[in-house]
């Protein structure tokens, strides 16, 4: 009696490492986060000094209330009014979006382009202690194509 060859059925594909991920393992710490009370000036000298387009607005416990942007900042300038005479709480939006440390990164991906936001803050017990930024996700998925190469010193 013959025996038919069957062919196998292929393994299914691996999920990529990345999505085994937490917002955890991604995040920027330390984070830093204004005050509701910082002055908006203040808070967009950070922005600039740092190169961040926008921070966490914490209390001092460091529960999250909302977060400031550039945008936000843009918004209070095409309102006439004066930096100076700002607060962050005054200007932030509010409340924030946040995620705890154990959210995936699929879901953290998920709030990021649903809500179109650049960064979520990052909690344990509902205290700030970390961002994930947009720019955070892609270096957690990419594998590196590009290398840095320099004379020996």
């Amino acid at each position: 009696m013959a025996t038919r060859a069957t062919a196998a059925k292929p393994a299914p594909a691996p999920k990529p490492a990345a999505v085994t991920l937490t917002a955890k393992e991604i995040m920027q710490t330390p984070v830093i986060a204004a005050t509701p009370r910082a002055s908006l000036r203040d808070l967009a000298a950070r922005l600039v000094t740092n190169e961040f387009s926008g921070m966490p607005v914490a209390d001092p416990d460091g529960r999250v209330i909302g977060v400031i942007t550039e945008a936000d900042i843009i918004r209070a300038l095409l309102e006439g009014k004066h930096i100076e005479n700002l607060t962050a709480s005054q200007v932030m939006t509010g409340p924030a979006l946040t995620v705890d440390v154990t959210t995936p990164l699929e879901e953290v991906m998920k709030i990021l382009q649903e809500h179109k936001i650049v960064r979520v803050p990052v909690t344990s017990d509902d205290k700030l202690v970390g961002i994930v930024a947009r720019r955070d996700v892609i270096r957690a998925v990419i594998e590196p194509e590009f290398m840095v190469f320099r004379e020996p010193l």
